[in-house]
């Protein structure tokens, strides 16, 4: 009577045949690279499915050694097995009989959790569970079956499926499982925590052996081999993919929102929009693997140098020192302290709790610590810390190829790349500045001088160089090339100011840009996307282009559903006579001036321009250098503007921003995968436009030169060109 009570679906509907067919698992979706490299996934649970021709034949052959020896012979329920279970289970009522389950029924189980019901729930459950693996084996082949349960099955650590506990236990992708790995993984199937190998190896390695003794019975291993295998000692190779794991995590939590708002748009073939995180959707976008590996490395790498320099340099103070308000509103902005303000608590019971040591895991550079540390001294830990931002774009199409918003996505998920968050961006403007001179009638070659102005309409404001070069007068070139502040406000003027604010949102820059004379200094707030988007246009002839990061969505089997191409409507922003003027005179900044270290400190021989960039007191470093497949910025500082280095040596975009590029390309120059974009060289002047830069960086007079080195350079040639003195540009000017 019972039977007949859930064969008919008085108690509950069952899955007819349609509806099995149609099953499917929420499945992470995966986000690629323009190579074909997973960079992470979104996801809910941790799954990702397979197919049965990715699954190795020695796993399944363990899988039903060990849990269903007659898997191929019967149709779905194990007559022997199910009447010896019958009396413990259905008679007896005991739930941890177990024994009499199938992998068909073990998947009826996963697919169809058990309900409670009010009398007879175990019998109910278990006749459901007999009805539905029934139809399931005559809807699918018995290889779907077991495709369908390893990619269903849960395991240790939170993972489901068979591919995501082999990327958690051994960073391997299922197919890559040798026959050692796969035992412990199915060993783990009986109890997924009693027998999880991370957290119970000795247990994981017992039910290793069982899982090995039943292979060697059912005849799918000899003796020796058997023996073999059980000698092996577990070797986990352990990832834990969170959504702070994986190449680029800045770039996929940037994309996140922009995906979720198109599946709202999109549907189902059944009417229902896309669910990011368990549609098992793929996203292929423009990001290039290797580069975005080095980029990373390269900060990292840099990063831990630079923090050490910091440290040191503040080491017998706080950088917050002579502020104190800078500790206290980093406390009230506190995810804790709101938290328990939220509470209700008063503020003396506040500061009780925040400055109480508690047992909590802190980021370093040495690596993940747990410490007793109180929220307060917390967050002056993460006070102390430098960031750092990089962006790479290809110049012609625009595609994405790296973005490093952070220096850990774990504990600083502020990304500084996006359009939102801007800083000041120092003389990483000035390009913009001469372009817009250029545009209107300047040329490079045009002398001027670099003494001092008093600017009246500014409260009395007079721009100062790092230098005392005021008395020497510079070309055009020279100064951009020398980062001469004097110099530059009055290549803004004569390009007028209104012209360059045109100019700099003609080629990306939509940030409001002060009209002062203090623009020419990179005063204004502006995003490193905005500014990597600006230098695009000198490398593409005049054009800007937008950048693009996302080229195909597709389903988890690549039917796809989207593509998307790079925005061609490029405008004309500037002649390409005067972006390839701009090319030229910012491969000098590489060659002979600002930038020179990427020649001489790392040694890059690629035909590369750019420029670097320091705010007011050292608060940001910049640096901007173009190749013709690649246009890079770095950006270094606090994300509290007020802690920074006192001393311009060490917090110059020269010597912040600038060595993080110098890596990148030493590390690309060394991959022979990358020559397309490492030795490409930019086109060749005109015999006109190559005239118009032939000119020296700057002109001296002989007391000038008198005073920087004695009455012996009197004799000497009066123009930099000819000057051979050692030391002379960095005596003048630094490397700023």
């Amino acid at each position: 009577m019972l039977l007949l009570f859930v064969w008919s679906g008085a108690l509950g509907s069952l899955p007819d045949k349609d509806e099995l067919l149609s099953v499917q698992n929420p499945t992470a979706t995966e986000i690629y690279s323009a190579d074909s490299v997973l960079l992470g996934r979104y996801f809910i649970q941790e799954r990702s499915n397979v197919t049965f021709n990715q699954i190795p034949e020695h796993l399944v052959d363990a899988l039903v050694s060990t849990e269903d020896a007659r898997f191929y012979n019967h149709n779905g329920i194990d007559i022997r097995s199910f009447i010896r279970v019958f009396f413990k289970s259905i008679v007896l009522q005991k739930e941890s009989s177990g024994g009499g389950s199938t992998i068909t029924q073990q998947l009826v189980k996963n697919l169809y959790p058990r309900k409670q019901y009010f009398i007879f729930s175990l019998p109910i459950n278990k006749i459901r569970e007999v009805i539905i693996a029934s139809r399931i084996e005559n809807a699918y082949s018995k290889q779907d079956i077991l495709t369908l349960y390893l990619n269903t099955i849960p395991f240790g650590d939170n993972t489901f499926g068979i591919e995501a506990a082999a990327q958690r236990f051994f960073s391997l992708p299922a197919k890559s499982l040798t026959l050692d790995k796969s035992v412990v993984l199915i060993g783990m199937l009986k109890a997924t925590y009693a027998y999880n190998p991370r957290i119970f190896p000795a247990r994981a390695t017992t039910r290793k052996n069982v899982v090995l003794a039943q292979m060697k019975k059912y005849g799918k291993l000899t003796e020796a081999q058997k023996d073999s295998f059980q000698s092996l000692p577990i070797k986990l190779v352990y990832t834990k993919i969170t959504h702070h794991s994986g190449l680029a995590p800045y770039f996929r939590e940037y994309i996140r929102k922009e995906l979720q708002g198109w599946c709202s748009i999109h549907t189902k073939p059944n009417g229902k929009p896309y669910n990011l995180y368990t549609d098992g959707l793929k996203i292929y976008t423009t990001i290039d693997s290797r580069l975005q590996r080095y980029a990373e490395d390269a900060t990292n790498h840099q990063m831990t140098s630079l923090q050490k320099k910091f440290n040191t340099h503040w080491s017998k103070s706080k950088p917050w020192k002579g502020h104190p308000e800078i500790v206290e509103e980093a406390i009230k902005k506190s995810d804790r302290y709101n938290q328990l303000k939220d509470q209700g608590l008063s503020g003396a019971a506040i500061d009780k709790v925040m400055n109480k040591p508690v047992v909590m895991s802190i980021f370093t550079w040495e690596g993940e610590k747990e410490v007793l540390m109180s929220p307060v001294d917390s967050i002056k830990h993460y006070l102390t810390f430098l960031n750092a931002g990089v962006l790479a774009v290809d110049p012609v199409q625009g595609s994405v190829l790296a973005w490093v918003g952070g220096i850990n996505h774990h504990y600083f998920q502020y990304d500084h790349i996006k359009v939102s968050t801007k800083r000041q961006v120092g003389s990483t403007f000035k390009p913009i500045v001469y372009a817009a001179a250029l545009e209107h009638g300047a040329k490079p070659c045009d002398f001027i001088s670099a003494e001092k102005t008093v600017y009246t309409n500014m409260k009395a404001w007079t721009p100062e160089n790092s230098h005392e070069n005021y008395d020497l007068k510079f070309s055009m070139e020279g100064a951009l090339a020398l980062s001469v502040n004097t110099v530059s406000v009055k290549v803004l003027e004569k390009a007028g100011i209104a012209n360059t604010l045109a100019l700099a949102k003609k080629i990306g820059i939509s940030s409001p840009l002060p009209a002062v004379p203090s623009l020419a200094l990179g005063t204004a707030d502006i995003s490193m996307l905005e500014m990597v988007t600006a230098y695009t246009s000198f490398v593409n002839s005049g054009k800007p282009v937008k950048p693009f990061y996302i080229t195909a969505i597709t389903t988890h089997d690549d039917t796809i559903l989207e593509t998307f191409k790079p925005d061609g409507s490029h405008e004309q922003a500037m002649s390409s006579q005067n972006a390839q003027l701009m090319v030229h005179m910012l491969k000098r900044t590489i060659n002979e001036g600002t930038g020179s270290s990427l020649r001489s400190q790392f040694g890059l021989q690629n035909d590369m321009a750019g420029k670097t960039g320091t705010t007011q007191s050292n608060a940001d470093g910049w640096f901007i250098a173009m190749t013709p497949r690649i246009v890079i910025g770095a950006w270094v500082g606090s994300d509290d503007r007020r802690i920074r280095f006192r001393s311009t040596a060490l917090g110059q975009g020269a010597s912040t921003a600038l060595p993080i590029v110098g890596e990148f390309f030493q590390e690309a120059n060394a991959d022979n995968r990358l020559t397309s974009f490492t030795e490409a060289t930019f086109p060749p002047l005109s015999s006109s436009l190559a005239d118009a830069v032939s000119c020296d960086l700057f002109k001296s007079d002989a007391n000038f030169l008198e005073k920087i080195f004695g009455k012996r350079q009197r004799e000497k040639k009066h123009v930099f060109g000819q000057e051979k003195k050692k030391g002379f540009l960095k005596k003048l000017f630094g490397k700023r």
